[in-house]
């Protein structure tokens, strides 16, 4: 009896992967045609593999990656790497498919996330929406525009707190900085590099505009983390150039006036707020 070619497809990459081996190919063929299941049905019902591991092979199928528990070395906060059939990334994606209806098309691509009185919010969320971006098919990269304290993309992605952002902006390395993240083929990021004394100034120069519009030519989505848009202007700077922003707020600790006067300070950057996520992550 001839498998369907999904079937086969699914015991190839688990054999590929190491989860199985070919004695267990023909148990769990004999399992399926006794039993009627699907390939992975069987195989989990024997407890040759778990559901993590179908789900990943099915996701390795239709070209949608994501990542096991550790692997990588990422944050465990990027959950949409991890777990991303989870309630809390389907809220990600609810959010993605909004952007993407409101803004996101060939004349707009690039999006700053403002946050009110902490910064780490709008990383956490940009971080996350950064991966579920890119796993729609869209080559995405991820910008640590908080050039104040505490930028925090190099740990989230492991990667090294080399040259970034601030040393493209000073003329001393070009977009050859922007690390690709192998483990999402659309995904790259660029970190903020050492932080400057002049964080307002270098965001003001010509150079950033450039940065920008090559970053447009080569990506369908930019997204850039900006510093606490309460205490800083340099969020001024950041929205001017993406023409809209996504205000980040946190349930039971922003206060509404401080949420008015950063929206007060995006909109005289001439800026849409394209809405307002009230972060509970």
């Amino acid at each position: 009896m001839n498998e369907p070619n999904s079937n086969k497809n699914i015991g190839r990459l688990l054999l590929d992967a190491g989860k199985l081996k070919l004695p267990d190919i023909e148990l769990i063929e004999y399992c399926q045609k006794e039993q009627g299941l699907r390939f992975g049905e069987a195989a989990v019902k024997l407890g040759l593999v778990d559901e993590a591991d179908i789900l990943q092979i099915l996701a390795q199928q239709f070209d949608y990656p994501y990542l096991q528990p550790g692997e990588e070395g990422f944050s465990e906060e990027l959950v949409a790497a991890y777990h991303p059939f989870s309630s809390q990334v389907e809220a990600f994606r609810s959010l993605r498919s909004q952007l993407t209806l409101r803004w996101f098309n060939e004349e707009h691509k690039q999006l700053a996330l403002v946050g009110v009185g902490s910064g780490e919010d709008c990383s956490l969320l940009a971080a996350n929406l950064a991966i579920v971006f890119s796993q729609l098919g869209q080559r995405t990269v991820l910008v640590d525009a908080n050039l104040r304290n505490n930028p925090t993309q190099h740990r989230l992605f492991n990667l090294p707190q080399s040259a970034g952002l601030s040393e493209v902006l000073n003329g001393r390395i070009g977009i050859e900085a922007i690390r690709k993240i192998p483990a999402f083929v659309d995904l790259s990021v660029l970190t903020a590099g050492t932080l400057p004394p002049n964080p307002q100034e270098l965001l003001g120069r010509p150079g950033f505009r450039l940065l920008m519009r090559d970053l447009a030519k080569n990506y369908d989505a930019t997204l850039l983390v900006t510093p606490n848009g309460l205490l800083y202007a340099d969020t001024q700077n950041i929205v001017a150039e993406t023409g809209a922003a996504l205000l980040v707020v946190h349930r039971n600790h922003t206060r509404i006036k401080d949420a008015r006067a950063v929206q007060a300070q995006i909109l005289n950057a001439k800026a849409q707020i394209l809405g307002v996520v009230i972060n509970e992550f």
